[in-house]
């Protein structure tokens, strides 16, 4: 679209007309001389800028934690036990194989390793299972109760580990230990004024 005039014109509007025509090219100069070296500007659809770099990061964390993620089901997935079961295999040919090739009647390792196998019609199979069962029961201790110090009972039993500390009982233990106590003394006074006059 031009604003050039057509037809018959005067020098002076010619020159005019060319001026402007120079004024506006040198503007849109300037402003395509400012874009050229500009960054661009990226815009969501509101309108608001966008920090592109920004974004990159939050989505590289995101994928980040995604992967970790994943990484850490699929570990769970291929089992935790079976995983370190695996890890102490390879522990143990490790280990095998550093030792030397030919193994004597003094190898400790080679002994333990004999005696631990369990042997099909092994008459003393069964008695060790028993021994290490005891064994491992044995070792195994229930809890107990670790409160303030319980009431005393009759039985002088200790409270189960679960017990709250409140006692729940109708006094009778209570009463059974004062008349006890009070027949105690009773008795102690009744053998020292029988004794008094000796």
């Amino acid at each position: 679209f031009s604003t050039v005039r057509a037809g018959l014109v005067s020098a002076e509007v010619l020159q005019r007309e060319q001026q402007e025509l120079r004024s506006q090219e040198s503007s849109t100069k300037l402003l395509e001389e400012e874009s050229r070296h500009s960054k661009t500007i990226y815009r969501d659809k509101s309108g608001r800028k966008r920090d592109l770099e920004r974004e990159w990061l939050e989505q590289r964390q995101k994928a980040e934690a995604t992967s970790e993620r994943d990484e850490q089901y699929a570990r769970w997935g291929k089992g935790l036990a079976q995983e370190r079961q695996q890890q102490q295999n390879v522990e143990d040919a490790i280990k095998e194989m550093q030792k030397p090739l030919a193994r004597y009647i003094d190898d400790q390792d080679l002994d333990r390793m004999l005696r631990e196998q369990e042997r099909e019609g092994d008459p003393m199979a069964a008695l060790i299972k028993k021994r290490k069962a005891r064994a491992g029961k044995e070792k195994k201790e229930k809890p107990r109760y670790n409160g303030p110090a319980p009431p005393l009972n009759r039985f002088n039993i200790w409270p189960g580990h679960r017990w709250d500390g409140v006692d729940r009982s109708n006094g009778f233990e209570q009463q059974r230990f004062a008349r006890m106590a009070n027949k105690r003394a009773v008795q102690e006074l009744a053998y020292k004024w029988s004794v008094e006059d000796m």
